[in-house]
């Protein structure tokens, strides 16, 4: 009996001293990784701020700028330090972090960007230009999926080039056109300024019970409405294109005017069932929208036009003045510029705030500008690529 007791104390203790060794790992491991962390967050502010625009200031243009990306997943105070120094493209010019996307361009350039078609399955990708050069690769930034519904078509706006469905977390917003592809509306998956209202149908209703975050509900906020008119030329005339942009005013073009800018992109948590069709109501909601923009039009909003081209006797066709950056003829080109509405025509509606038009077979170049953001200018360009059966 004494045996078998010492014998179980001997091993009790055995257990206990591992255990301990155990514990006393783990903890050592914890406070190693402390210890890293406390080295990187405690660094002096005056330091930190400085060896980080060293870095912004360097790394200027893709891909180098990936670095300056990597500098922000560091540790919160880096983050809070990269923010203040990495301006919104309407200061900086350059397109750095995801939000960047949903921010107005810069007020005295156009940023370049192409977009590649891919024909096979229906998708369209938007790259950042890195050179002069039209057709080569670039840096990825957004890219759409054209859906065909019974009455309508959408194209699905994601980060992520693959997943373009909307329960994904990269999901951003869409492009929705009516039967005919004569009307559309661009939708933002986040409220892109206070006081922006919801749409309202059966689809937001069953996918609005889940949550982008724990403060903001995922739906469909409308921010722009594109309408295309009767082209009583036939395929010999251009495009007519009228652009309302919601929640934009129309002094935002003016010296001063501002424009809302987001710059808040919370992470999503979206986990939409695949058995949930995302149909439109069988209210008539779906076509007071597309009847026409005025509906959600405010007083003040700034509207888009396209810009009237010239014929040319010798070629035998409308021109524009794209700079170099158009080399095809097509119907889908156009340039478009702030309409004065029943204000006093100024300089600034002379303006480019947005071209499109087509480089290749399947690549098209953008360029887009302030008060608009690419979000916003590429959903603009994929209405252009439907087809306007009451148009041409």
């Amino acid at each position: 009996m004494k045996v078998g007791f010492k014998g179980r104390l001997r091993s009790l203790r055995v257990v206990q001293d591992s255990s301990m060794a155990v514990e006393r790992s783990t903890l050592d491991e914890k406070n190693d990784e402390e210890d890293n962390r406390c080295w990187w967050t405690n660094l002096p502010l005056e330091l930190l701020r400085e060896v980080l625009m060293k870095v912004e200031q360097s790394e200027s243009q893709w891909p180098a700028r990936k670095h300056v990306v990597a500098c922000a997943g560091v540790c919160k105070s880096w983050r809070d330090v990269m923010k203040e120094v990495v301006t919104n493209p309407e200061v900086s010019g350059k397109i750095t972090f995801p939000i960047s996307v949903k921010q107005p361009g810069p007020r005295d350039s156009l940023i370049q960007c192409f977009i590649k078609r891919n024909r096979s399955n229906q998708t369209y990708s938007l790259y950042l230009s890195l050179s002069q050069a039209l057709a080569e690769d670039g840096k990825f930034i957004l890219a759409a999926r054209k859906c065909r519904r019974p009455t309508c078509t959408d194209y699905m706006i994601s980060l992520h080039a693959d997943d373009m469905s909307k329960g994904n977390d990269t999901y951003i917003g869409k492009l929705r056109s009516n039967f005919l592809g004569t009307k559309f509306v661009v939708y933002d998956a986040l409220p892109p300024h206070s006081g922006v209202k919801m749409a309202k149908s059966w689809s937001t209703r069953m996918v609005g019970s889940k949550k982008i975050s724990h403060r903001i509900p995922a739906g469909n906020y409308p921010v722009a409405h594109v309408s295309y008119e009767l082209n009583v030329l036939g395929s010999r005339g251009p495009r007519r294109m009228h652009c309302i942009m919601d929640g934009i005013p129309a002094s935002s073009i003016k010296p001063g005017g501002t424009a809302p800018t987001q710059t808040h992109l919370p992470i999503t948590n979206i986990s939409f069932s695949p058995t949930i069709p995302f149909v439109r109501s069988k209210s008539n909601y779906f076509d007071r929208v597309m009847s026409g923009p005025s509906s959600f039009q405010g007083d003040d909003s700034l509207v888009l036009r396209n810009k009237a081209p010239r014929w040319h006797e010798q070629l035998q066709c409308w021109c524009l003045n794209f700079h170099n950056r158009v080399t095809v003829a097509s119907l889908k080109n156009f340039q478009l510029v702030a309409s004065p509405e029943n204000s006093v025509v100024g300089p600034e509606h002379d303006k480019v705030i947005l071209q499109f038009g087509k480089v290749g077979k399947d690549v098209f170049t953008m360029d887009y500008r302030y008060p608009i953001s690419a979000f916003q200018a590429f959903a603009l360009c994929l209405s252009s690529f439907d087809t306007k059966i009451a148009c041409e």
